[in-house]
């Protein structure tokens, strides 16, 4: 709740009593604009959720006094965070002024370093992408695919241009553990993402830009911009589930999104998709998990052995008739091991539902959820909530955009670390 001190209270007044990474007092790296106030911050909010506002509803809605809201939004109306929108008449009264964001008045970038690509991004005040950079690669040698990034920053900076100022961070997303599964890849492949264990990518880039760098889990990123502009706005609990080159996860609980001690939860391309084998185990090792089964590479090798151009797996094209034979098998075992995945999330943490989103074509992402929903007929749901199966909103640039929300609501709204979905307000 805002806390309501006179006019315009100072930030040591305001801000919630805590310490650490999760201070709202603090402000990681420069910024042109300076440190928000809680209270301003409190507003931002209010305007993000509701839309365009007027003052009055504003006062309202935040439980502060009108004195205060005009204050508020006169300095964030001079800093260029908010716009007044044409008066709204024929109410009593006088007529209204709505204020809403400016899309112009701050942006941030979004980088997600992955196995196949890597992708910059700079997203708007309002969360929208106006920029966005690709580069694609065998593998991600960490001696060139950092030059890289910096390389996209620059690109970027020029494109922006006067705008560039605005810009109050940098969202770098990756996998968490990059180096492992190296053996899955193969050859060069497997030597360049072994070379990831030693190093500090997040360390790396924030060497080289003036930028405050925030760094999270690829799928964590994604998960963000689910939920803060796709599913995440109207349910409260739900599996993250990103299909890429390596199929991944993320969980929301009660609106948070839940990190674990590690950062780690959620990682469900870890799970195990059959039993062990009891004492024989060991010569045949372990059984095999979802990230085995069920992630793009397996159907990317496919096409590679037949002689076909791996991109596919981005283009609608590849559910034309005559790449069936690769496609129907690799959706039969993804679907297979999802269903699977999705009836032990539901037993575990009931969920109201597990939302499906990735880097694949649409065409083939739309054909994996509904044979996995087809799949999910084959379990028993006795004893538990059946979670919905939902295509995500956002797509192929979701880790690279939740990279890119990180670190505008770290700056400007009252949830620093965004483990909360919404402020009471």
């Amino acid at each position: 709740m805002a806390i309501d001190e006179g006019p315009y209270p100072a930030a040591s007044s305001t801000a919630p009593e805590t310490s650490g990474a999760g201070d709202t007092r603090r402000m990681r790296g420069s910024n042109h604009m300076g440190m928000r106030q809680f209270n301003e911050r409190i507003v931002l909010q209010a305007i993000r959720h509701h839309g365009a506002i007027p003052k009055a509803d504003l006062a309202r809605m935040t439980h502060l006094s009108s004195q205060t809201v005009a204050v508020i939004v006169g300095r964030l109306l001079e800093d260029g965070l908010l716009i007044k929108q044409d008066r709204v008449r024929g109410r009593i009264g006088q007529p209204s002024v709505p204020l809403s964001l400016n899309p112009k008045g701050a942006y941030s970038i979004g980088v997600q370093l992955g196995r196949r690509s890597l992708q910059l991004v700079v997203a708007d005040f309002c969360g929208a992408i106006v920029e966005r950079l690709d580069y694609r690669y065998e593998y991600p040698d960490p001696d060139l695919v950092i030059p890289q990034i910096v390389q996209g920053l620059d690109v970027l900076r020029q494109r922006l241009g006067n705008a560039w100022p605005r810009v109050v961070g940098i969202g770098l997303t990756a996998p968490l553990f990059l180096h492992q599964w190296a053996d899955m890849l193969g050859g060069q492949a497997a030597q360049a993402l072994a070379r990831w264990e030693h190093v500090d990518l997040h360390a790396r880039v924030q060497a080289r830009t003036e930028l405050p760098v925030d760094f999270a889990k690829d799928t964590t990123a994604a998960c963000v911009a689910e939920l803060l502009q796709g599913h995440g706005q109207s349910i409260s609990s739900f599996l993250y589930i990103y299909a890429g080159t390596f199929i991944g996860g993320a969980l929301v609980l009660a609106g948070h999104i839940m990190g674990g001690e590690r950062g780690n939860a959620g990682a469900i391309g870890s799970l195990p998709v059959a039993l062990g084998q009891g004492p024989d185990s060991a010569r045949r090792g372990p059984p095999p998990q979802l990230l085995q089964m069920a992630s793009g590479w397996q159907l990317e090798q496919s096409l590679l052995q037949a002689g076909h151009d791996p991109l596919l797996l981005q283009s609608p094209s590849i559910m034309d008739s005559a790449y069936a034979a690769y496609t129907t098998p690799w959706l039969e075992q993804s679907a297979s091991a999802l269903a699977m995945t999705v009836t032990s999330a539901a037993a575990l943490l009931d969920l109201d539902a597990v939302v499906l989103d990735g880097a694949l074509a649409p065409p083939l992402m739309q054909a994996l959820l509904e044979r996995t929903q087809a799949g999910l007929a084959d379990y028993a749901f006795d004893g538990m909530y059946q979670p919905q199966l939902l295509m995500g909103q956002i797509g192929s640039y979701a880790r690279a955009l939740g990279g890119a929300l990180l670190p505008l609501h770290s700056q400007f709204f009252p949830d620093k670390n965004i483990f909360l979905k919404r402020d009471k307000v």
